[in-house]
Order: structure tokens, then C-alpha cells, then sequence
């Protein structure tokens, strides 16, 4: 199995156990499961356009930075002008927690992005119960149908979707209701980046859709070229996270390239 089979089969598990732990009518009585969401399509259009990203490590990297604390990280990311924070919750590749969301939602005012692998319904339901306002759909993961159905219930639930595609093929997973489409600079099977090909994929997507550039965006002279081929939104994290102090490594960033 390459890296995301194996994520995926354990977040399989992962899912079962936590269904026993806390029950969908528990998730839907929750205090953030009846709060009105933000709109991370709105704050792209409105802000810098960076989906500034808190990630402790990652299956390819190893650890990224263990130190920085959320809170201080995400407030950080507001200040200077984000227009969304992700936030990775899954724990055993990527070090994150659920509890990620809890801790940032009540004190900033910025959408947040549940970043991990949604494969079951539940999972949905748990980031609303938790905070977030939009949420991933990797269409490598999943079917189109699969697609279809988990945007229809985000929406439901208030939600946004990201759609993340990598490879033509995957274009066939978009339809007319996903809000917006990440294109990953990464292959996920062997984490190469190819800045051109998301280029020519974001080319052969509807000319009103919102896109961002995910992962793989390592510089300023990354960025500019994405934003020169028309991207939106640009998802970022490792670029900051690596860094002692990643809200500094914002800052610096932001008064650069605003």
C-alpha cells in the first residue's frame, strides 16, 4: 500500500472508535453545532488569499514543528491577514487533534478548515460539532458519487467544501455545488510537487471556479508564480511551520507580498 492507503485504512478504524465514544445526537447538541459558519470563500475574495496552515508533521516530512501552540499560532495568522486557518486533526500521521478546532474556534473570527480524510458521514458531523466552517474532500479518496453526497450534507450542515484534486482523471469528482477546488502541487502517492501541472489543471476547470494551490509552495517566487497563473486562494503551512517562530515567518511573508 502506498502512504494514503494506509492513512486511509486507519482512518477506517479511527472512525469506528470514535462513533462509539460520542453519538451523533451528542455531536448535534453541541454549542458550535448551532453557530452560524464563516464563509472561507468570501474572506478569499476579502483578504490575502493565504489558507495559512498549523501542521506538526506530516508522513513525508516527519516532524515539522512540535513546539508552536495552536492558539498562538492561529490568532497569529488572523492578525496578519489570513483569509483562513487549516487545521490538520488527524493525529497519527500528521500530529493533530479535534481538539485543535476547540481551543482556536471562540477566538478568532476567520473560517477554519478541517483538514483530513473525510470517508464516512460522521466525520462531518463532527467538524460542525467542533468548530469548522469548511471542510476537505479528497478526491483521490473518494467517488464522485461519494463527492456529490458528502457536499450535500456539508451543505446541510452549513459548511463549505473544498474539493482537492491532483490528476485529470479527477476533474470527473467536481460538480456545479463544490464552493472551492484545491489543486495539490503534491502527488499524495509519492509527494512529488509539480507547480505546472496544477497550472494545467486549474486551466481545463470552469472559469468561475474558485481555485487554490495546495501544498508544495516553498518560497515567495512559488507564490507569485501560482498568483500570476490566477489561483485564488493559496493553501500554506509547512513554509511557516518549519520556521521557530511561524508567526513571525507570516508576518514577513504578508509584508512582502501584500
Amino acid at each position: 500500500m502506498n502512504i494514503l492507503d494506509k492513512i486511509i485504512e486507519q482512518k477506517h478504524v479511527e472512525v469506528a472508535e470514535s462513533k462509539k465514544k460520542i453519538s451523533l445526537i451528542e455531536l448535534k447538541d453541541s454549542a458550535f453545532f448551532h453557530r452560524n459558519t464563516f464563509s472561507l470563500k468570501e474572506t478569499l475574495k476579502s483578504k490575502s488569499g493565504i489558507i495559512a496552515e498549523f501542521k506538526r508533521k506530516s508522513p513525508s516530512k516527519g516532524i515539522i514543528n512540535d513546539k508552536a501552540a495552536v492558539l498562538d499560532v492561529a490568532q497569529s495568522y488572523e492578525k496578519f491577514g489570513a483569509s483562513g486557518i487549516s487545521i490538520l486533526t488527524d493525529h497519527q500521521f500528521f500530529g493533530g487533534y479535534l481538539e485543535d478546532l476547540l481551543k482556536v474556534r471562540n477566538e478568532i473570527s476567520i473560517p477554519i478548515l478541517r483538514k483530513d480524510f473525510m470517508i464516512d458521514e460522521y466525520q462531518f458531523y463532527e467538524a460542525k460539532a467542533n468548530g469548522a466552517d469548511v471542510i476537505l474532500l479528497i478526491a483521490s479518496c473518494l467517488s464522485p458519487s461519494q463527492v456529490q453526497e458528502f457536499t450535500d450534507l456539508a451543505h446541510q450542515l452549513g459548511l463549505e467544501v473544498l474539493l482537492e484534486i491532483h490528476t485529470e482523471e479527477e476533474l470527473n469528482h467536481y460538480n456545479k455545488n463544490i464552493d472551492l477546488v484545491g489543486i495539490n502541487n503534491r502527488n499524495l502517492k509519492d509527494f512529488k510537487v509539480d507547480l505546472q501541472h496544477s497550472v494545467n489543471l486549474k486551466n481545463l476547470l470552469p472559469s468561475e471556479t474558485l481555485s487554490v494551490a495546495e501544498s508544495g509552495i516553498y518560497s515567495l517566487k512559488d507564490f507569485q508564480f501560482l498568483k500570476e497563473k490566477g489561483f485564488d486562494g493559496f493553501l500554506m503551512g509547512e513554509y511557516f511551520m518549519r520556521n521557530e517562530n511561524p508567526m513571525n515567518k507570516f508576518k514577513e511573508f504578508i509584508d512582502v507580498v501584500m
